[in-house]
């Protein structure tokens, strides 16, 4: 308890002569403005300029030249990503000098190997290196659905160092570029819409193919989002109570969904107005009488 009290007294005493000496109190009193005031523009600098990148390649977006949209939306993340960290370098090497450290020195010292060892980086260097093949071999962009190491969804953001990922149901996967070990790009080429219609064992069969070939044709021609198709394939299955007919389509990427939903409508319609009947569950009643 004696020495703990003595240890108290010491700081005590080293903290009064430490305010008793105004010159030096000043002086650390300037250098934490000067560093606040560096952060503040540090942040300042990466909204203003992040600002003006979003203005410029909204620009590009509406040339009138053939600029692939998505991979737009990837150079823009990318090259914010790279402005912030530099920005921040800048800032992070103003602030060390106030504490006597120079980087020129410190890199000389340590060597860069060294330096990204001692900050721990090895993994911030991966997802680096890993980001910048991902963008030099446009494996994905933004806008793509993509699965990444069992996340799927819409690629929101892409960086040098994480990839954002948003979901169906509104999260964000934030994903480091270094654990991307495997990609499955659902937005390359051309999609599949497959649609199963469902008749009627007592149906005609070439009847009810007939007249999803005349409403497929229909389709096709009204819809810009089909690049081929709709082709009636035939029976695909015969089941318990009813026969089913499979109709597939080719799209344009993203639209897969939207244009199966439409095929279902329709089909849905030129049968009813065929009077094709679509099986649905029923219980039949047998009485029998003495």
């Amino acid at each position: 308890m004696e020495t703990i009290n003595k240890s108290l007294t010491t700081v005590f005493q080293e903290t009064m002569d430490f305010l008793k000496n105004p010159e030096q109190f000043s002086k650390i009193i300037g250098n934490a403005i000067k560093i606040i005031l560096i952060l503040i523009i540090a942040k300042l600098s990466v909204r203003i300029f992040g600002s003006i990148i979003n203005q410029f390649f909204e620009k590009q977006k509406k040339l009138k030249f053939n600029i692939d949209t998505t991979r737009i939306d990837t150079m823009k993340g990318l090259v914010k990503s790279i402005l912030t960290y530099v920005i921040y370098f800048i800032a992070f090497t103003a602030v060390i000098k106030f504490f006597g450290i120079e980087i020129t020195g410190l890199i000389a010292t340590a060597g860069i190997g060294g330096l990204a060892i001692g900050f721990g980086a090895q993994n911030l260097v991966r997802d680096i290196i890993t980001g910048f093949f991902i963008l030099f071999e446009e494996q994905f962009g933004v806008g793509h659905y993509v699965e990444v190491n069992g996340v799927s969804g819409i690629v929101e953001e892409m960086a040098l160092r994480v990839t954002k990922i948003r979901d169906f149901n509104g999260d964000l996967h934030i994903v480091p570029n270094g654990e991307i070990s495997k990609v499955t790009n659902k937005s390359s080429g051309n999609m599949r819409a497959l649609v199963e219609m469902s008749i009627a064992y007592e149906e005609d069969i070439d009847n009810a193919i007939a007249v999803l070939n005349k409403a497929s044709e229909k389709l096709g021609a009204e819809n810009e989002q089909i690049v081929e198709g709709p082709t009636v394939l035939g029976v695909s299955k015969l089941e318990n109570s009813y026969v089913v007919i499979s109709i597939v389509a080719k799209t344009l990427p993203m639209e897969q969904w939207a244009i199966e939903r439409l095929m279902r409508k329709t089909f849905k319609e030129a049968f009813d107005n065929a009077g094709i009947e679509i099986p649905y569950p029923r219980t039949v009643v047998i009485t029998k009488k003495d």
